[in-house]
């Protein structure tokens, strides 16, 4: 038998039985899939049994509820721009080794953390030699970046530049550059590092003067200002895409050796130049 409450309004209202409960849980459950509440559907009953014997508001269950689906959305989201990032999965904000970068520089990557200057517009652009960590470094702030909830492209320029040429063959540069203005960041890996072609170079530059003041561009180059004529060909284009990137720009120099060849010489001693310690007998 039900037993009688009194709704807020004064109003007499019934619990449901024990028998009519699988059935009201049974089109609850049917209800929330139709919404797409699947953290609802999954704990509304053993969240119900909890508030009975805490005991819980109706406000209070519902907040818990509302806490887990949000969460799961938040981490659904987080995998999917995790997924279409094409970030390497190895190259991770806990195992870069902060402390090989100058302080400053360790710094200034601590609080590029918060996302801030994506809002503004902003260009980051870190400039080592081969080896240096600028790669890592860059796909580190990417990864927390999205933990962020902020959406990031990671490519190298090679591969952008081919991207971008069939786009231009077939006629779909404008379509292919609005797509990737959708991403908050996109990371440009090794600029001059492969020397293009002046045709490859012209879509690039299309590319970023596309971005400009619209979306961030993160890269990374080991070649300084002075050299990028190398890159884009002419002055006129190398000095309009300087202009370009450096305008609202953060600027950082990796000043520090090779951690792939300080990681060779602690493996072979030859590589150091000294001679090898004899292995005891």
């Amino acid at each position: 038998m039900s037993m009688p409450t009194t709704s807020p309004g004064g109003r007499k209202r019934r619990q449901p039985t024990t028998s009519s409960r699988p059935k009201l849980n049974a089109q609850l459950t049917e209800q929330l899939r139709e919404l797409r509440l699947p953290m609802f559907r999954e704990h509304f009953e053993s969240l119900a049994e909890r508030a009975v014997q805490e005991p819980l508001s109706h406000t209070e269950y519902l907040s818990e509820l509302t806490e887990r689906e949000c969460q799961a959305r938040r981490e659904s989201r987080i995998a999917r721009l995790m997924q279409q990032s094409r970030l390497p999965a190895s190259k991770t904000w806990d195992n870069f080794k902060w402390t090989r970068l100058p302080i400053q520089v360790a710094r200034q990557m601590e609080s590029l953390r918060d996302g801030s200057f994506l809002d503004r517009r902003e260009n980051l652009l870190l400039f080592g030699k081969p080896g240096s960590g600028k790669s890592h470094c860059l796909c580190a702030l990417g990864e927390q970046l999205i933990h962020q909830g902020r959406s990031i492209l990671f490519t190298t320029c090679s591969l952008l530049v081919q991207e971008l040429l069939i786009a231009k063959r077939d006629l779909r540069l404008t379509k292919v550059i609005k797509k990737l203005s959708r991403f908050d960041g996109l990371i440009i890996d090794d600029l001059g590092y492969v020397q293009q072609s002046r045709e490859e170079m012209e879509v690039l530059f299309t590319l970023l003067a596309d971005r400009y003041e619209r979306g961030s561009v993160m890269l990374t180059s080991n070649l300084p200002f002075s050299k990028w004529e190398q890159i884009f060909k002419d002055a006129m284009t190398t000095a309009a895409a300087i202009d370009r990137l450096v305008h609202h720009s953060v600027i950082l120099e990796l000043n520090v050796p090779s951690y792939r060849l300080e990681n060779a010489k602690k493996l072979d001693p030859r590589q150091t130049g000294k001679p090898a310690k004899s292995a005891k007998k």
